[in-house]
């Protein structure tokens, strides 16, 4: 199913700002001699809900005592808090293109209205936003049902084609609530448990996630069945849940991922090595390449290996982004990089490594490109990218 509409919580799913509001939690309670951790870290139960509940429920505060820890709250927050914040990496992208698919986008947040405001205007995003709705600061007991009923209105959402994005069961409850969709997300503070406890539809683990969700792409998955475990690949057959409720099946190889460097000489020459393959039965032509160690800086094994295969160093070494060889049933990322500024040194091949290194001319190493000669998909789209990059 396609969504419309798409309602986002702030705190924890657009933006992190847990450090501003943890930091002046715990600057209230200290200063009316609550006893609090010492490591403000340990107070992620003040994200989400309403302080003035969380001062009660967690701490015991009367409610007149809760209103004075509140207003202390505020007194560091509003001036320093509230910028100890920042959005999660791929959420500006993720806004740009769900706005591109004609998707309204709203907020429905317990935090103050204003608050939020400040943050979308610091951040460059407020315009991208249909309907920002938060809380004042004389009513922020607000339900989080009654916050996402009043965005629902402003949208003038229809509640079966529009779904709500948060990272705690307060926002899956008020979703329920409404009669929404939910999408359960783990990059922010509530746990996976917590999430499903709440009966989301859909869980996502990554911000892109919620692109396909709301396009009705998604692929949920249900249960992991690993099938082989080798040195470089595991394998294994999922059962899934298609965006429309039907169940299916995939079969997965997981990759640790790889990098590839396409060196150019002084003399614009690309560095490659010819190397026989045994899945294709071929000797080809490729750019120098290997695969990360699990956790590795990618930068850093491309280097590595470029000495390692290429026995080369190279004064400048930038980024050409990432490929995905093969989406269909592989998980393997190859992160490219571009080397010049080239001096060398000695190979360091593994003992099962048989290979020689050739310096062919670009020109011509993009005709072998065009002629179909070299085949190898991290090498067309690395040289090819960079011819149109550096119009080489």
């Amino acid at each position: 199913m396609r969504y419309n509409t798409v309602i986002f919580d702030f705190d924890g799913t657009i933006c992190d700002t847990g450090e501003g509001i943890l930091k002046s939690a715990k600057f209230a309670l200290d200063y009316f001699g609550y006893n609090t951790p010492e490591d403000y870290r340990e107070l992620t139960c003040f994200i989400g809900p309403p302080l003035l509940i969380t001062f009660q429920e967690k701490f015991g505060a009367d409610p007149v005592k809760a209103e004075e820890l509140v207003k202390k709250f505020r007194e560091r927050y509003t001036n320093t808090g509230l910028y100890e914040s920042c959005l999660y990496d791929g959420i500006i992208n993720l806004l740009k293109r769900l706005k591109a698919n004609n998707i309204k986008l709203g907020i429905a947040s317990s935090k103050p209205q204003h608050y939020i405001e400040a943050l979308l205007e610091k951040f460059g995003v407020k315009a991208l936003f249909d309907c920002v709705c938060g809380v004042s600061f004389k009513a922020d007991c607000e339900a989080k049902s009654s916050i996402i009923g009043r965005c629902l209105n402003e949208l003038g959402a229809n509640t079966k084609e529009t779904i709500m994005v948060g990272d705690t069961h307060f926002d899956i409850d008020g979703a329920r609530l409404n009669q929404l969709d939910s999408v359960g997300i783990l990059w922010g503070y509530g746990s996976k448990f917590e999430l499903i406890e709440a009966q989301a539809k859909f869980i996502a683990e990554k911000v892109d996630d919620i692109e396909a969700i709301a396009l009705g792409f998604f692929e949920q998955t249900e249960e992991v069945n690993w099938k082989f475990k080798g040195n470089i690949i595991k394998v294994h057959h999922d059962s899934i849940t298609l965006a429309d409720g039907t169940p299916a099946m995939r079969e997965v190889v997981d990759h640790p991922g790889g990098v590839a460097i396409v060196g150019l000489t002084d003399n614009n020459e690309v560095l490659l090595v010819r190397q026989f393959r045994y899945p294709y039965k071929e000797t080809i032509y490729e750019i120098p390449a290997g695969k990360l160690e699990y956790g590795e800086n990618p930068r850093d094994a491309a280097i590595r290996e470029f000495s390692e295969e290429c026995g080369a160093s190279a004064d400048i070494f930038e980024s050409l982004g990432e490929i995905y060889p093969t989406p269909g049933y592989c998980g393997e990322i190859i992160r490219i990089f571009y080397a010049a500024g080239l001096s060398y040194g000695e190979q360091h091949l593994d003992d099962d490594e048989y290979l020689d290194v050739i310096k062919m001319p670009f020109d011509e190493c993009v005709n072998r490109i065009m002629s179909g000669e070299i085949k190898d998909a991290k090498t067309i789209a690395g040289i090819l990218k960079l011819k149109e990059l550096k119009r080489l």
